[in-house]
C-alpha cells in the first residue's frame, strides 16, 4: 500500500538501507554520517528514454557533485540484473539502489496513482530529494521533468560554480 504524504524541505529523511545491483549495502545514516549529501532520486524504469537522459545527466555531473561531497543513488523498483544491465549500457557511475518492495519508495511518497490514456495505475513519481549531513531534507521535487533537471538542481543548489 502506498503512503502518498509527501515530504518537504526542512523534514528529516526516511531513513533506509538498501542493496544496490553490486550486492553493497548502502545506508543513508553511513552516508550522512561521513558528511555527504545524498541526491536520492527517484525515476520509473531502467533503459526507458526519459530514465535515460535523467540517468546520464547525472553521470556527466558526477566531478561537479564529488567536488561538492555529494553521492547520486537512483531508485526504482527494477531488478538487479535490470540494474546492471543499466548501469553497463550507459556507463553510469553511480549506485543504482533495489526497492522491488517498494520499501523506500512509500517512505518518501513516491509510490503514486497515474494515469495514462484514461488508465489509472500505480508507479513511481519521478522525484529527487537532496539530503544533508544533518540527515534534513534540503530539496524536494516530487515532479521531476527528465531533460534538464540534473542542470536545475546544480543551480538550485549553488553546486554549479
Amino acid at each position: 500500500m502506498a503512503d502518498n504524504s509527501e515530504l518537504q524541505t526542512g523534514d528529516v529523511a526516511p531513513e533506509f538501507t538498501a542493496f544496490d545491483s553490486e550486492g553493497n549495502s548502502i545506508s543513508l545514516k553511513e552516508l550522512t554520517a561521513e558528511g555527504k549529501y545524498v541526491i536520492l532520486y527517484f525515476y520509473p524504469k531502467d533503459s526507458t528514454p526519459g530514465c535515460t537522459i535523467q540517468a546520464c545527466d547525472f553521470r556527466d555531473s558526477m566531478e561537479t557533485l564529488k567536488s561538492n561531497n555529494v553521492v547520486v543513488l537512483g531508485v526504482s523498483k527494477d531488478s538487479e540484473k535490470s540494474h546492471q544491465n543499466f548501469i553497463k549500457k550507459q556507463s553510469l557511475n553511480f549506485p543504482l539502489l533495489l526497492d522491488e518492495d517498494l520499501n523506500i519508495h512509500n517512505k518518501y511518497g513516491v509510490w503514486k496513482e497515474k494515469s495514462m490514456y484514461g488508465k489509472t495505475y500505480m508507479g513511481t513519481a519521478r522525484s529527487t530529494f537532496v539530503i544533508g549531513p544533518d540527515g534534513m531534507l534540503k530539496f524536494v521535487n516530487y515532479k521531476v521533468k527528465a531533460k534538464g533537471h540534473v542542470e536545475t538542481l546544480l543551480d538550485e543548489l549553488k553546486w554549479n560554480e
